[in-house]
């Protein structure tokens, strides 16, 4: 029972425990929502399973291009064993079409194509309010090497360039994406692995045709039906999972 394992790190979305292996961690996904730097919170029934398995697909298929990630191997509905890692305190985001703040920043149409995919650093803070910063602030906080930087920058536009591709597959637009990524230690060595999780909870996904939004965007703005929106992606990956409503739920207590 997840409340019998010491907890290592309580976030808005997930919760990490002890692993049973030294430099492993299990990473359980909740129902939980919030928006708007923690203004707005809700509860979306199923959002851990689906975000579980989505996010295990994605990182799987990354897995086989060559992208070095932390996931190992999904445990069970709603929680996989991952590898400890030393998170780098930075937020990374590209973005292809305008949307969400970009759009409202630069007063920009949402969903008009941008001239090319651009990347944005933001401070991982809750208290700030994970502020937008420059490489210049993170070089010079020691947030992150010059090195480190030129290697999360290439690995994120071969992330984003094959994420594109598998989406437009299935009839989706990935409109931006939120990416964090960990220090991996082996022995005396270290190196940068894609962290976190990849699934509607930090992408934009919207319908190729139509432009419906199917992410955490109908959350944030009220559009109703956000169960059915991260349940069509999972369908359209073809990783439904097959439960009933009732199995799709968390548990009702959590310590």
């Amino acid at each position: 029972m997840v409340s019998r394992r010491r907890t290592v790190y309580e976030g808005k979305a997930k919760t990490l425990f002890e692993g049973p292996e030294p430099g492993t961690l299990v990473q359980y996904f909740k129902d939980d929502a919030t928006a708007f730097n923690n203004q707005k919170k809700g509860v979306i029934t199923g959002k851990g399973v689906l975000n579980n398995r989505i996010s295990e697909y994605l990182m799987l298929r990354l897995g086989e291009i060559g992208v070095p990630t932390h996931f190992v191997r999904r445990l069970n509905m709603r929680e996989q064993l991952i590898r400890e890692v030393e998170i780098v305190p930075i937020e990374v985001v590209v973005r292809n079409i305008a949307a969400g703040s970009l759009a409202q920043r630069f007063k920009l149409e949402e969903g008009s194509l941008l001239p090319r995919s651009i990347v944005e650093y933001y401070y991982k803070s809750d208290e700030l309010g994970d502020p937008l910063v420059s490489e210049e602030h993170i070089t010079a906080f020691g947030w992150a090497t010059y090195q480190e930087l030129d290697e999360i920058l290439n690995l994120t536009l071969r992330i984003n360039d094959f994420l594109c591709g598998l989406f437009i597959g299935v009839g989706l637009k990935l409109v931006d994406l939120k990416l964090e990524y960990g220090r991996l230690w082996e022995e005396d060595e270290m190196r940068l692995v894609l962290a976190d999780e990849i699934s509607p909870d930090n992408c934009r996904l919207w319908d190729s045709r139509t432009n419906e939004r199917l992410d955490k965007d109908r959350f944030r703005r009220d559009l109703g039906k956000v169960e059915e929106g991260y349940q069509e992606i999972a369908r359209r990956l073809g990783i439904l999972p097959e439960a009933g409503r009732g199995d799709l739920r968390g548990p009702d207590t959590m310590q």
